[in-house]
């Protein structure tokens, strides 16, 4: 279902990046470009239709007056959301009974667990590429959830000495690196 964007819940979806326009819009571009990454790694169709569908969703639950405290994880929950639809409307088109969609599903989730293990495989390359103090860091800025994981990257900011802005720049670029690796790597994997 798709949600249209009213001026208003755009509006207010920049405030909530930042008080200067321009500024958040840079935020927005950022937001836009993390997201469109999350589509493209899972194997989504249409990426920048998804992202543009999952920022019209929250810009919508802003314009409601719905609270939002961490708006990238709020970003990330309705963007798996959407993700988990785009799965289940292309599967909610099959018709159960015929045999030759079932044979092709069997096949499909076969195909997926050797995507996935093809993957894996390619992470643990490009992991094993990183110098090790970029890998020990970028392992244990993603360790942990919720509350622990905040604790966690405030003692790694101090341990480094970085302000907590600074350590999430730098393992944004490390993830980035990290994705464009995979990527290349699965790439080429799958064209042998």
């Amino acid at each position: 279902m798709a949600v249209a964007l009213t001026a208003e819940g755009f509006s207010k979806l920049l405030a909530y990046l930042d008080r200067d326009r321009e500024r958040a819009g840079e935020k927005y571009e950022d937001l836009r470009r993390t997201l469109i990454k999350f589509f493209e790694w899972r194997g989504a169709p249409f990426p920048e239709d998804h992202t543009d569908e999952t920022l019209n969703r929250v810009a919508r639950k802003l314009d409601e007056g719905v609270e939002i405290k961490n708006l990238g994880g709020y970003c990330y929950e309705v963007a798996r959301l959407v993700c988990l639809e785009v799965r289940k409307g292309n599967d909610s088109r099959n018709d159960p009974l015929d045999t030759n969609q079932q044979n092709t599903a069997s096949a499909n989730t076969t195909d997926l667990a050797l995507e996935r293990e093809l993957l894996l495989n390619c992470l643990e390359a490009c992991m094993n590429r990183l110098p090790a103090e970029s890998r020990a860091l970028i392992v244990e800025y993603y360790q942990d959830e919720k509350r622990n994981r905040i604790e966690r990257r405030k003692v790694l900011a101090e341990a480094l000495g970085l302000r907590r802005e600074a350590l999430a720049n730098r393992a944004q670029r490390l993830r980035d690196k990290l994705e464009q690796c995979v990527t290349n790597c699965f790439n080429k994997k799958i064209a042998i």
